[in-house]
């Protein structure tokens, strides 16, 4: 087993009496993406922060290529790669300044910046853009901007939150690949994303975080075979049928979840359930078959509370 880059014991976080970090246990190894998951509280912010070494840890321990963040920030700090949620590029330089600038912040030669510039701008599908300001540029070329920018120095960690937020799906799937891409060459990665797909799609292994405590850990695939069943058969019921519904389908499925509209029903035979359904003459309006999701692992972890 390769040395963890990053692992946690104990990890708490507190803001005063407030627990946003509970006590968490994990570690990162070289070479995988490892996702964070969870709603908007949990934990996973703060998390990260106290991984970048911006934010002291309360208690438990913590290393980072086997170093204290406590006392050795700025010498794990120059080895990461951090992608921030908020654009913040300076949008009255151009692309190339961008990317110049970052890499004298962090002491990189000259000769070689205008190196890395060339291959991350290639990279990042940007080399026709190199001289554009900016504040030209759409959403998703800025987002693959800011991943370029983080791989100025070279890192051996890079830390993405939110890496896709408010874009379009064509423009999330071009990142994925410039994501996947760094897997390939050898990158380790950590990733928040509120896409579940886009976790199924790029992690090797996630913790799913609620309350600040980690609830589930595991691939995406371990996950949903540990927490769901191979299949969801949704049922859509005109007002007024949702109860009645309810009541004919009880017993069918392995686990059954009422919503708003419809009925979940969790199942490892879904032609078997479907027949079932017919049998008893549940009148619906529409029906939907898909395989489980790691959506349906995180709603049954997490629950669908709204959280501000």
């Amino acid at each position: 087993m390769l040395t963890p880059l990053v692992e946690a014991r104990g990890l708490t976080k507190k803001f005063g009496d407030f627990v946003a970090v509970n006590g968490v246990d994990f570690e990162i190894r070289p070479g995988e993406a490892f996702g964070f998951l969870g709603p908007n509280g949990a934990g996973k912010t703060s998390t990260m922060k106290m991984i970048t070494t911006v934010s002291p840890i309360t208690s438990g321990e913590m290393t980072v290529f086997g170093l204290d963040p406590a006392t050795e920030g700025p010498a794990i700090r120059s080895r990461l790669g951090v992608v921030p949620q908020e654009n913040n590029l300076d949008e009255e330089l151009t692309i190339v300044e961008n990317l110049y600038i970052y890499g004298r912040f962090h002491d990189v030669p000259k000769p070689i910046i205008r190196e890395r510039i060339d291959e991350l701008l290639s990279f990042a599908q940007l080399e026709e853009k190199r001289n554009a300001k900016v504040e030209a540029l759409s959403g998703g070329m800025k987002r693959r901007l800011i991943i370029a920018r983080a791989l100025i120095n070279a890192p051996d960690l890079v830390i993405l939150d939110e890496p896709t937020t408010g874009l379009d799906p064509q423009a999330r799937h071009v990142l994925w690949d410039r994501l996947y891409r760094l897997k390939q060459d050898g990158a380790t990665l950590i990733i928040t994303t509120h896409y579940m797909d886009e976790a199924e799609q790029l992690c090797d292994r996630l913790v799913v975080m609620d309350q600040g405590d980690i609830v589930a850990e595991g691939s995406p695939s371990e996950l949903i075979t540990r927490f769901s069943t191979r299949e969801v058969v949704e049922l859509r019921f005109a007002p007024g049928d949702l109860e009645s519904g309810i009541e004919r389908l009880d017993g069918l499925a392995k686990r059954m979840e009422a919503l708003a509209d419809r009925v979940l029903l969790y199942t490892d035979d879904a032609d078997g359930l479907v027949n079932a359904i017919h049998d008893r003459e549940v009148v619906f309006e529409q029906r939907l078959t898909r395989r489980s999701t790691l959506e349906d692992v995180f709603l049954h972890l997490t629950g669908r509370r709204l959280i501000d």
